[in-house]
């Protein structure tokens, strides 16, 4: 039986309530649930559960019959002694488990309701079927289930090697690990594991375990092989496993596989800021790219934002994903309208007609393509801003995302390390943003200076000053920052744009200026002559 690091034993796979799987949850001696596919975990409310090990001579004894409903022969269940008998009056299916030289010393008992239990010692036996397959050979398909390996072994007139994991996706690893001697005496081994979340990840972990170039894992247009045979697909299941793919580490292609990527102009196009100095030193926005902008406290980071946003909406017309973590929803909804108003609606809402309000509400966020995140002054962990994230870009299709700020989400956590935290969270957004071509544009604040002139009063940007950790400098593409100094009495409006780190093109140093309005509240490019630096 399956060994929990609690020290708990498995009994069998259950139904999952919660995800509806209706063997990847399984139940525990102790009482305690864990579903391998939704990893909700259970605790007992019960008394722990009673199992009784069962000497081989208490095992259930049956008749080889075929199953109609598998499309499996009586040939293949008397070739895989895969019985059908009874038990407390209800017919069952029986999966004789043996060791490697064919000693039956547990069963693993299917009743027509789906109720599983366990009889005997799993624990000595190989392999589901290794006991028909002794002296290894060319290649051994390696599927999840007993009636896969039937279904499999059936599909291959049981001319070629198939086995089973005793205990599915949850306990594959181990059972690989305990016959990795034998599986080694194989030129290759093909794992054909359920389609599914649980059982690609678990082929993944078993392929990794043998020596290289050894593994491959197989792809069914269906869910597994017993399924295919179902179907009547038994040609398309052979196919799969002629066509299996070599396994490698996760992260290594093979660099011809990627033509289409390099390939797809589409995704290198950019889309250009609302700023031409930008564009002229950046080259505009590109998928895949995470931009972080950063400033002191009151500099103007987050109406770049705003301005940047309603461009892409109004002008671009693509879907926007718009997190504001330091504000409502209103004010970033007023803070757009304000742009097409050029008015400051918060401040002006005396001077604003009814009129104005609706056509500006309608033209921006009222275009359907505008999604913010309500999180109604909600501290957000690691992972609950990723999962908002992922919700906004799958679920919503945003293609392009901005996150303002970076560290008040470190801010609300409770954390012993802030530095290994947004370590964390950029590696993340990093995954995330190349897996989903998404493009990320993130404010992040600056670390105070150990000086007489700190950023609020113009002092010079720089990488090293990004607060929290490296991480947000050197997995960004881009980094702009924002000098401003406030208590200039000539010219307090003013902010110079300077690219810290260009990934595109490598150009660095001062773009240009961007010029606040107090009447408007919009942010306007200064023409390069006109800017002072």
């Amino acid at each position: 039986m399956q060994q929990q690091a609690d020290g708990s034993e498995f009994v069998m796979h259950t139904p999952c309530e919660k995800c509806g799987s209706s063997d990847a949850n399984s139940l525990y001696t102790d009482g305690h649930t864990y579903c391998f596919s939704c990893e909700t975990y259970k605790q007992s409310e019960e008394e722990e559960v009673q199992v009784v090990e069962l000497k081989p001579t208490g095992l259930l004894t049956g008749r080889h019959e075929p199953l109609v409903k598998r499309k499996l022969t009586e040939n293949t269940t008397k070739f895989w002694d895969y019985q059908i008998g009874e038990i407390h009056g209800k017919t069952t299916q029986i999966a004789n488990h043996k060791t490697p030289d064919g000693k039956t010393v547990g069963q693993k008992i299917r009743t027509a309701g789906k109720e599983f239990s366990v009889r005997g010692n799993l624990k000595e036996a190989g392999l589901y079927g290794q006991w028909l397959w002794r002296s290894g050979g060319r290649s051994v398909t390696v599927v999840e289930g007993e009636l896969d390996a039937l279904s499999m072994s059936q599909a291959f007139d049981h001319k070629w090697p198939v086995v089973s994991v005793k205990t599915g996706a949850a306990g594959a690893k181990r059972d690989i690990k305990k016959s990795i001697q034998w599986l080694e005496k194989f030129e290759s081994v093909v794992f054909m594991f359920d389609q599914d979340e649980a059982g690609q990840k678990a082929a993944q972990e078993c392929a990794a375990l043998l020596s290289p170039k050894k593994a491959k894992i197989a792809r069914l247009p269906l869910k597994d092989a017993s399924e295919m045979v179902q179907e009547g697909r038994t040609a398309e299941l052979i196919d799969a496993f002629w066509t299996a793919r070599d396994f490698t580490p996760a992260g290594i292609v093979n660099a011809r596989d990627l033509w289409d990527r390099v390939s797809d102009r589409t995704s290198k196009k950019a889309i250009p800021y609302p700023f031409t100095m930008l564009n002229n030193k950046v080259g505009g926005i590109r998928k895949r790219e995470i931009v972080t902008i950063c400033a002191g406290s009151g500099v103007g980071k987050s109406q770049i934002c705003r301005e940047i946003a309603y461009d892409l909406v109004m002008n671009k017309e693509v879907t926007l994903g718009y997190i504001a973590l330091e504000e409502g929803c209103e004010h970033t909804i007023h803070g757009l309208q304000s742009i097409y108003l050029n008015k400051i609606v918060h401040k002006d809402m005396d001077d604003i007609t009814d009129e104005e309000l609706r056509e500006s509400f309608d033209a921006t966020v009222g275009s359907g393509r505008v999604f913010l995140h309500d999180h109604h002054g909600s501290t957000e962990t690691v992972e609950d801003m990723l999962s908002t994230l992922r919700s906004l870009i799958r679920g919503q299709d945003c293609q392009y995302i901005i996150l303002d700020h970076l560290s008040i989400i470190m801010s609300g956590m409770e954390v012993a390390d802030e530095r290994k935290a947004i370590d964390i969270l950029m590696t993340k957004l990093r995954t995330l943003s190349e897996e989903t071509e998404a493009a990320i544009i993130a404010v992040c604040h600056l670390k105070r200076l150990n000086s007489d002139r700190g950023h609020e009063e113009g002092a010079t940007t720089s990488l090293s000053q990004l607060r929290g950790s490296a991480a947000i400098g050197q997995l960004s593409d881009i980094v702009v920052g924002l000098e401003r100094n406030q208590q200039d009495s000539e010219d307090p409006n003013a902010t110079t744009v300077r690219i810290l780190k260009n990934r595109w093109s490598g150009e660095t140093g001062i773009a240009g200026k961007l010029r606040y309005c107090k009447e408007t509240g919009r942010m306007s490019e200064e023409k390069y002559e006109d800017a002072l630096f």
